[in-house]
């Protein structure tokens, strides 16, 4: 594993934000969500796709805050272009656990 430099570290943009809409991505490789997130007015809205679909159902997905990088080039997935990456600890079975903050924080805020 390559350390990080402190610099590179600060130069990740972790941020909070809500989900506003989960829809079904059917042209996906593999069982995936097409996520909303709202990270505030400085950010703004940004969509993502998620390999999330073992753990969570969509209506329970809905309205959760969430952790993301949004400072990663933007990607083409199929007809679908992701705007950020959202975070989880990924099991042995690719299982993901989504990264949350304990309480409901404000949208936008920087994980440091």
């Amino acid at each position: 594993m390559d350390n990080l430099s402190w610099n590179e570290f600060e130069r990740v943009e972790m941020r909070v934000g809500t989900i506003l809409e989960v829809n079904d991505f059917p042209e996906a490789r593999k069982p995936a969500y097409q996520l909303t997130i709202d990270f505030g007015s400085e950010i703004g809205i940004r969509k993502t796709s998620a390999q999330i679909t073992k753990r969570y159902q969509k209506e329970e997905l809905l309205n959760r805050q969430i952790v993301a990088i949004v400072n990663f080039p933007k990607k083409q997935i199929g007809k679908f272009m992701s705007e950020c990456l959202i975070l989880g600890a990924v099991g042995a079975d690719g299982d993901v656990i989504l990264l949350a903050p304990d309480y409901k924080i404000q949208n936008g805020l920087r994980i440091g």
